[in-house]
């Protein structure tokens, strides 16, 4: 996907970034402590597994970085940017 039409679906998934010469996309979302944490990634997988697409997820204590990419194209693709909205709105952040 040229980085020109990937900006554009990034403004659909507010605190997105692109990354990585605009073929991955990330955010980073902070929670009070570990625990909070763990439940997001919980609710994010359940998310991934029902929409049979996987964002890749480190964990750093009260921090989880979610990157979106697609894995058989090596870049972007309109799932990643859809997947990206639907995490923000586990929590209710757009």
């Amino acid at each position: 996907m040229p980085e020109h039409v990937a900006k554009k679906f990034l403004a659909q998934a507010e605190g997105w970034k692109l990354i990585e010469g605009a073929r991955k996309i990330t955010k980073t979302f902070e929670f009070k402590n570990f625990k909070e944490a763990m439940a997001f990634v919980d609710k994010l997988a359940e998310l991934c597994e029902s929409e049979g697409h996987h964002s890749d997820i480190a964990i750093h204590y009260n921090k989880v970085e979610v990157t979106n990419f697609t894995h058989k194209i090596n870049g972007l693709h309109e799932n990643d940017f859809i997947l990206a909205a639907k995490t923000n709105n586990i929590l209710g952040w757009r």
